[in-house]
């Protein structure tokens, strides 16, 4: 890891480039400003994020515009119950004329792959991507394929049907850095997206970045400085969810039956990182980890039935654990 002090000639190109994927982004998306953020902290990070929310709320078009603005390579998969590793990975094929074997890579291999209503796919189906969103790599015969040096999987789902869908695994969950929901916009947004719609201005595609901006992001990302205090801020938080009764009590603690791992403390660390950056800071302040901190730990708290019947949310739970953690 490059620990030199970043200079303000690479502070500036970062703004730069910030500046620009958020100008494009905003001028076809309308509100959803968390989700945004969210997904340029993903994209900096070089992580995968999971969007949830009813349908027609954009999700989709997030994830293109995203990609359309730093010119990257864009699969989409559309996830049902019939889906096959397979139809994701790639499979090895005979053929004929040759008689051999050939392999034939699948959709996987894109710079972002999107992955719309990932609960709909079976379990086998969902355990095929653990390997890619880990280790960037498929193996399909015995042979391995590396992935892009630029690899992001977005993934939606919908959390208002159960029939024929089919939950994620915690090993599952927890490979996505972030997970974001998204909601109704207003009645003024929801003008203002006609307006956008009657204009077509999703007929314009431009790339106001490329995916060489992106890989210096990330590598500026990973130079932001971060102090042993907001380190030990972050383990106390982690620490927190993993024994509740010291922290919160054992009224909201009873709720809680998992929780958040170490690459939970990695994701916090790597996206308060990416939010300085975006501030405009080569450092990392408290605030920054608190700017995060749901989007990255509501997957990873794992909440019991009583917890749903009491309209108990992971929200609640972290709401609790920063009022009783001192801020640094």
């Amino acid at each position: 890891m490059n620990n030199t002090r970043i200079t303000s000639e690479e502070m500036e190109k970062s703004r730069l480039i910030i500046q620009n994927i958020n100008n494009y982004y905003y001028s076809k998306m309308v509100g959803q400003f968390q989700l945004g953020t969210s997904l340029l902290v993903t994209l900096m990070c070089n992580g995968h994020i999971l969007v949830e929310s009813v349908p027609g709320l954009a999700k989709t078009t997030a994830a293109k515009i995203m990609t359309e603005a730093v010119n990257g390579s864009f699969s989409r998969i559309q996830c049902t119950p019939d889906l096959l590793p397979s139809d994701i990975i790639g499979s090895q094929i005979f053929n004929y004329s040759t008689n051999s074997f050939e392999t034939k890579i699948g959709p996987v291999m894109a710079n972002f792959l999107l992955l719309d209503e990932i609960n709909r796919s079976s379990a086998k189906t969902q355990s095929a991507m653990l390997e890619v969103m880990q280790e960037r790599q498929v193996t399909i015969g015995g042979e391995c394929f590396e992935m892009p040096e630029i690899f992001t999987v977005i993934a939606t789902q919908n959390p208002i049907e159960q029939e024929g869908t089919y939950l994620l695994a915690e090993a599952q969950l927890d490979r996505f850095l972030i997970k974001e929901k998204l909601f109704y916009p207003n009645k003024n947004e929801e003008f203002e997206i006609l307006n956008r719609i009657e204009k077509d201005v999703f007929a314009t595609r431009q790339s106001v970045a490329s995916i060489e901006d992106v890989a210096f992001l990330q590598a500026l990302t990973r130079r932001v400085y971060l102090d042993d205090s907001i380190k030990q801020y972050i383990i106390q938080i982690i620490d927190a969810t993993r024994n509740p009764v010291a922290y919160i009590g054992p009224q909201l603690a009873q709720y809680i039956t998992l929780g958040a791992s170490t690459r939970g403390a990695i994701a916090l660390m790597e996206a308060a990182k990416a939010i300085a950056l975006i501030n405009g800071r080569d450092f990392v302040i408290p605030e920054d980890v608190k700017n995060v901190i749901y989007s990255v730990l509501r997957h990873r708290i794992s909440l019991n039935y009583a917890a749903i019947a009491d309209n108990v949310t992971s929200e609640n739970i972290i709401n609790n654990i920063l009022g009783v953690i001192p801020t640094p």
